[in-house]
């Protein structure tokens, strides 16, 4: 296991003002509030919009995170693109940057064989000297990757090297899955928003990659599983999972959606703008569903 690739890493939501633009000053409220809640450090990946980021966004993004961070944990950079050269690319400027390791969903625009696959994650691992977290994400973008092609990797790169991110249904399963066909050496990371952290962490997960919204309840519902307390992990676990529930109904755009309107109601963004188009949009019953579950949270959590 890697000795500080690991813990809570919340996926960084990327702020944008009325022009479009990155917002710095949120960005850093982010940042810091996210290190108060002792997180082992922060991630760029696809609920920071990346995908619709241009490529000086992407590079300009991951430089503000790591200079953001100050050293006060892990930076992970999501790199995954459309080609192998243009990942590289991506790879080789967030380590430049200052990045601790590096994250990659495979290309989403084409159904690749795996002897493509594998010379993606290949050259990937082999152009940067940080870890590399291999990343499942069709749940709700791209396609699945087999286990037995996570343990290929595993076995040419070590565990310390190549980590991953199963978020191929059924996740559960498919985390004992690789657990088992590695005879326990596959690092791995929940991200499933937290409606899932509990079986995650039973399988045997050396951390979770949440998003910011509902980072404070995720830190406790850590906490108490790594205490033993099924008590009071399930008191903070049950309105997580309602509302994650309401993001998953319309895939990511409903992270987005529900994610950046969470954060402007903690103060912490500004506008809870997305990079258009979008798919989906908050209506007014569903915002007053998150307000009541996000009041069944804060009431859960343990007084400060």
């Amino acid at each position: 296991m890697t000795s500080n690739v690991e813990g809570i890493l919340p996926i960084l939501h990327t702020p944008f003002d009325a022009n479009d633009e990155i917002d710095r000053d949120s960005l850093q409220r982010e940042i810091d509030w996210a290190f108060e809640q002792d997180v082992n450090g922060v991630c760029s990946a696809m609920v920071s919009e990346i995908l619709r980021l241009t490529s000086e966004e992407r590079v300009k993004l991951n430089r503000l995170i790591v200079e953001m961070t100050a050293g006060r944990g892990v930076v992970v950079a999501s790199v995954g693109a459309e080609s192998t050269k243009h990942a590289v690319y991506f790879a080789k400027a967030t380590v430049d940057a200052g990045c601790d390791a590096i994250m990659a969903i495979p290309p989403i625009s084409t159904m690749l064989p795996l002897t493509a696959l594998h010379d993606y994650f290949f050259a990937l691992a082999d152009a940067v000297p940080v870890p590399l977290i291999v990343q499942d994400a069709s749940s709700y973008v791209g396609a699945s990757i087999p286990t037995d092609f996570y343990v290929r990797l595993l076995d040419e790169f070590g565990p310390q090297k190549i980590l991953f991110k199963p978020e191929g249904a059924p996740i559960g399963p498919n985390i004992s899955n690789l657990r088992d066909a590695s005879n326990g050496r596959a690092c791995m990371f929940d991200g499933s928003g937290g409606i899932l952290l509990i079986d995650a962490f039973r399988r045997g997960v050396i951390g979770t990659m949440p998003g910011i919204d509902l980072l404070d309840g995720i830190a406790a519902l850590w906490e108490a599983l790594k205490n033993n307390d099924d008590e009071r992990a399930y008191r903070i676990y049950f309105p997580i999972c309602a509302l994650v529930a309401l993001q998953l109904q319309a895939g990511l755009d409903g992270f987005l959606a529900i994610e950046k309107y969470i954060l402007v109601k903690r103060g912490l963004f500004t506008t809870d703008r997305r990079r258009e188009p979008n798919s989906w949009n908050l209506d007014s019953e569903t915002q007053s569903e998150i307000n009541r579950l996000l009041i069944l949270l804060l009431d859960a959590l343990p007084a400060s």
